[in-house]
């Protein structure tokens, strides 16, 4: 009967390490793709400031043409950029996450 009790003891001690382990990785990932996010973001108002500023600079309507379809390019190619590296991140966020879980269920199966 105390043999069963402290394998019930046990198993709830594992759960519960590894759903720290589990709430851990999801707060650095977390913390990770809000970092990039504001990084993104200020790269993004800064080149859009920049091309702002030339813009008012322009001289002709095929200058300023040019400028907007510079600045249009590169937008699209930084947003494609972004995108997967964003996809990226929360993959590893997922897997990071579910490592502990994963464990704790090959545990059983091997006993």
């Amino acid at each position: 009967m105390m043999n069963q009790f402290d394998d019930f003891q046990k198993l709830g001690k594992d759960n519960m390490d590894s759903a720290m382990k589990a709430f851990g990785a999801m707060s650095m990932g977390a913390q990770q793709i809000a970092v990039e996010s504001a990084d993104y973001a200020k790269k993004s108002f800064e080149h859009s400031t920049a091309t702002l500023e030339k813009l008012v600079g322009a001289k002709t309507l095929d200058k300023a043409i040019e400028i907007q379809t510079d600045y249009m390019k590169s937008a699209y190619e930084s947003a494609v950029a972004q995108s997967t590296k964003m996809g990226e991140l929360y993959a590893n966020l997922m897997k990071d996450a579910f490592k502990p879980v994963e464990a704790m269920m090959a545990k059983p199966a091997g006993k």
